[in-house]
């Protein structure tokens, strides 16, 4: 499950002044709340929505010319400006270009394609205007879409933009190495555009209403990580295209109650258990004529094709196995290059394979040597691991040369930026706490820093000559001071949840708080981290009186995959437990917090989580917010949920035992339950088959739809509003 974004958040400043206090006058949410949201036309939970959690207007998408002058990026104009615009740096002198401006070249309230807004969905994609564009390899041209429109952009000199006459619905066009053809998806087919002839032609189109090339299925784009489905050769006379059908999955129909005229929307939903589409892959050349590649499994992770190899990577449907297929683009045929392999699952690492210039292979694998105490992922390059077991790899960002650019941990809440060279070993670039990202090409670095003391993202451009460029960041500053206290990793190591806890900026010593939970609790994402703004939410909460904290327990990445596998076969008890164990731990370091009262919330696994929590440990948890929870896994998609707990129909113990329907008796504790109409992620089923059983039980609860909203309830007085509630929900709730 890709974690969504937390949306909304905070009031204004009125409420920071003795705030547990309010908690405990009678009816203050009903005196307070509507006076205060109208004298406070800027509050933070306004300001938090209204600028994509202080996201807009940071730079972000970059991409680095092969002789490392210049950084092409994306950023909008100001911190609310949702549009986003293609700029360029030159390395050299640090003068920025505005390479295009949706403002100036399209409508900004066009339709979208609806393949492009499944896309942007599956992304958590919040900005508008150019929100992605691709390249040839000598950065010469860059293509783009607005509003299903193809646009070209000469980065060589100063033309004008120019929109691309083609079919309509352009979807991931991909200029080919040498800049000559635009590949692109419209209607399902594979398509390219001649820049010379200035024509389309199809190269593979689609043979029914089900089938598409070029495009990723919902599964790869959900929980893979793949959001394309075609590559182009090195020389640019060929393309290998995916094709995928969604005939054979089930189809769930997703309705807008608030509109009933509406039809409801039909969706390929392949839940645990179920067909997945079928993915096949095809050879291309300049005609269409097809080679098809001979490979077998459930899975297409990922595809790579550089100046070695072809190379694709597969799984099993048990994704007990990767491996990585070298293609013969002559033939189609298929030879094992590496395998992955565990009793539990494999994980899909980012960048990997990939090669060194000299076609050296770079991959990762995890070791398990318990008599040593080893649970690492290491890179592993030419067949030798190169990282030591002390560091966690946790994703390759770019190989430039014989240079690898990748991220890793040697303590979870710090993400840090090496290389690895050949002959040099092993760099560290960013040595101090914090997390890190960049790129690299023709010697140039790109690096992106978020730490506790500082907001938001600050980006650097380091040449090869030792020189150092920024690239401004345009965000709005939140202006919210952090009060934060991270639990001493001796306190939890090595199995314990790492543990974050923050009190109210006008917290005065000795005062009892009332504690929020604040978890997501799951696979594949962390809230405890070296960043300021990840606890901007939570520190809003906090304001609001309660003493917040925060835990990573079992299952939750950046600990080694052992860590990670606890949750094999039920997902609900480990990590419960940890949040169970994290008052603990949180309360003995801060006496002030009172264990009586103690509020839970979360979206998605978040969600699950948080509900799980008043239903299975109500000594524990005493009122809960549920965001978009899953809470009949039998409900969710096949990858990430199989991943976990097996095939349904083989392990129904492990699904019986994550499910919270037959808990729906156990409620004692108030309840909310939130969810989305439109979610096509974790569907709102999951959430009125709960309030169902607990009705049927004759458990109260509250459940609040939101018509119109998915998974990532962007829009501004959605995202505003409810962080409202759910303070207002808690006031009531944890009052003593």
């Amino acid at each position: 499950m890709t974690t969504s974004a937390r949306r909304a958040d905070e009031v204004g400043l009125c409420f920071w002044e003795h705030p547990s206090e309010r908690l405990r006058e009678p009816g203050w949410s009903q005196k307070h709340s509507a006076r205060d949201r109208h004298n406070n036309p800027v509050s933070f939970p306004q300001r938090h929505a209204r600028t994509r959690r202080f996201s807009l207007g940071a730079p972000r998408g970059f991409s680095i010319s092969p002789d490392g002058s210049r950084v092409l990026f994306l950023r909008s104009k100001g911190g609310s400006d949702p549009v986003t615009c293609l700029w360029s740096l030159d390395v050299a002198t640090g003068e920025e270009r505005l390479v295009a401006d949706p403002a100036a070249l399209a409508d900004p309230d066009a339709e979208l394609p609806p393949e492009e807004r499944a896309r942007r969905e599956r992304s958590r994609e919040q900005a508008g205007g150019i929100v992605g564009y691709a390249t040839d390899a000598g950065h010469t041209v860059a293509a783009f879409t607005l509003a299903g429109v193809l646009y070209l952009a000469d980065l060589t000199g100063v033309d004008a933009v120019r929109g691309v006459s083609t079919p309509p619905g352009v979807i991931d066009p991909r200029p080919d190495p040498a800049g000559n053809r635009v590949g692109y998806v419209s209607g399902g087919a594979l398509r390219v555009y001649d820049r010379a002839t200035g024509t389309s032609t199809a190269l593979a189109e689609p043979e029914s209403d089900t089938v598409r090339y070029g495009l990723a299925d919902f599964i790869a784009a959900e929980e893979m990580g793949r959001m394309r489905g075609y590559w182009w050769s090195p020389s640019g006379d060929a393309v290998l295209v995916a094709r995928t059908d969604d005939a054979p999955v089930v189809r769930w129909h997703v309705a807008d109650p608030a509109n009933p005229d509406r039809p409801a929307t039909v969706l390929p939903y392949p839940a645990a258990g179920t067909a997945n589409a079928t993915t096949e892959l095809f050879l291309l050349d300049g005609t269409g004529r097809r080679t098809r590649v001979d490979w077998s499994g459930e899975y297409l992770a990922d595809a790579t094709w550089d100046g070695t190899d072809l190379l694709i990577s597969v799984e099993p449907r048990d994704q007990r196995t990767i491996t990585v297929l070298r293609v013969d683009t002559a033939t189609g045929a298929t030879s094992e290059v590496v395998r992955n392999s565990d009793q539990a699952w494999v994980d899909i690492v980012p960048g990997v394979p990939a090669h060194l210039a000299d076609g050296t292979l770079v991959w990762t694998a995890e070791s398990y040597r318990s008599d040593e105490g080893i649970e690492a992922r290491v890179l592993v390059v030419g067949g030798e691991a190169v990282t030591p077991p002390s560091l966690q790899v946790r994703s390759v960002l770019d190989v430039d040369g014989d240079t690898v650019l990748f991220t890793a941990s040697d303590d979870p809440i710090d993400i840090r930026l090496w290389t690895y060279r050949p002959g040099d070993g092993l760099s560290c670039l960013t040595p101090e706490p914090g997390v890190f990202g960049g790129r690299r090409g023709g010697g140039t670095t790109v690096i992106t820093a978020q730490t506790l003391d500082s907001d938001g993202v600050s980006v650097t451009v380091h040449p090869a000559d030792g020189q150092k460029v920024t690239i401004a960041s345009l965000a709005e500053s939140p202006d919210l001071p952090v009060r934060l206290s991270l639990v001493p990793p001796a306190t939890t190591w090595p199995r314990g949840p790492r543990t974050a806890v923050l009190l109210p900026s006008g917290h005065r010593a000795g005062e009892r708080l009332p504690v929020l939970m604040d978890p997501y609790g799951g696979p594949h994402a962390q809230r405890v981290l070296s960043a300021r703004n990840a606890y901007l939410t939570s520190q809003w909460f906090a304001d609001q009186g309660f003493a917040v904290v925060i835990a990573d327990g079992r299952g939750t990445p950046g600990r080694g995959p052992a860590y990670e596998r606890e949750v094999f076969g039920d997902l609900a008890s480990p990590a419960l437990e940890d949040q169970v164990a994290a008052v603990e731990i949180a309360s003995a370091a801060h006496p002030e917090l009172d264990t009586s009262r103690v509020g839970i919330r979360g979206w998605s696994f978040g969600g699950y989580l948080a509900a799980l929590a008043v239903l299975r440990r109500p000594d524990v948890f005493h009122a809960a917010v549920a965001g978009a929870p899953v809470t009949d896994w039998r409900l969710y998609d096949t990858h990430y949920t199989e991943r976990y707990l097996g095939d349904p129909a083989v392990e129904p113990g492990a699904y019986e035992r994550s499910s919270l329907l037959a808990d729906a008796q156990k409620l004692s504790r108030p309840l909310m339950l939130i969810h989305g109409l439109a979610d096509d992620n974790v569907v709102a089923a999951h959430t009125l088959r709960l309030s169902s059983a607990l009705l049927a039980a004759g458990r109260p609860h509250t459940v609040l739809p939101l018509s119109g909203v998915t998974h990532m309830t962007p829009q501004e007085e959605v995202a505003e509003n409810l962080l409202l509630l759910q303070v207002d929900f808690f006031r009531a709730g944890l009052r003593a």
